[in-house]
């Protein structure tokens, strides 16, 4: 079996699929909120220009996922899987976000197991940028058993660095 970056996966709180172009209006609005991004090292994404930016650079990554709401069939927000290395058995795993009615941790921790159990018959290692004012992300990686492991510069801003082995 070879790493598909954008399988379709499903849970019980959440289902992913491989994020389109068409989605944009649907992502938009579950990302319009300025309160998901004010912790962000990129806070103004929350405006239609800035958020079409990401869009860009998801559809570009190859890895971009929507975050479907079982219940309501609605999009609920998106993640993504990145930086994929078969030499350093790694992929990263972030640029997650959930339409506020989501917050509270149940939600974003069903994210990011459908996508470690699935990554993880790949990869070793799954490395998470967080920026260092992104309280809440770095609370929520810790729970579900990250480890801090450096600080480095990513797409010009300074992120920890946090990962979570096999």
């Amino acid at each position: 079996m070879s790493f598909d970056l954008q399988p379709t996966l499903k849970g019980r709180l959440v289902s992913l699929r491989p994020m389109r172009f068409d989605d944009f209006d649907a992502v938009y609005e579950a990302a319009a909120d300025p309160l998901i991004w004010e912790q962000h090292p990129e806070p103004l994404r929350y405006r239609r220009e800035v958020f079409q930016k990401f869009l860009d650079g998801a559809m570009e990554s190859g890895g971009a996922f929507v975050v479907i709401d079982p219940e309501s069939s609605k999009i609920v927000g998106s993640s993504r899987f990145y930086n994929y290395s078969a030499e350093r058995q790694e992929v990263a795993i972030g640029y997650t976000f959930l339409a506020k009615e989501f917050w509270g941790g149940k939600y974003n921790a069903a994210i990011k197991k459908l996508m470690l159990y699935y990554v993880f018959q790949f990869v070793d290692s799954v490395i998470f940028h967080i920026g260092p004012a992104n309280i809440r992300s770095q609370r929520a990686i810790l729970k579900l058993g990250a480890r801090k492991i450096g600080e480095e510069e990513y797409n010009g801003v300074l992120h920890f660095v946090y990962e979570i082995k096999k």
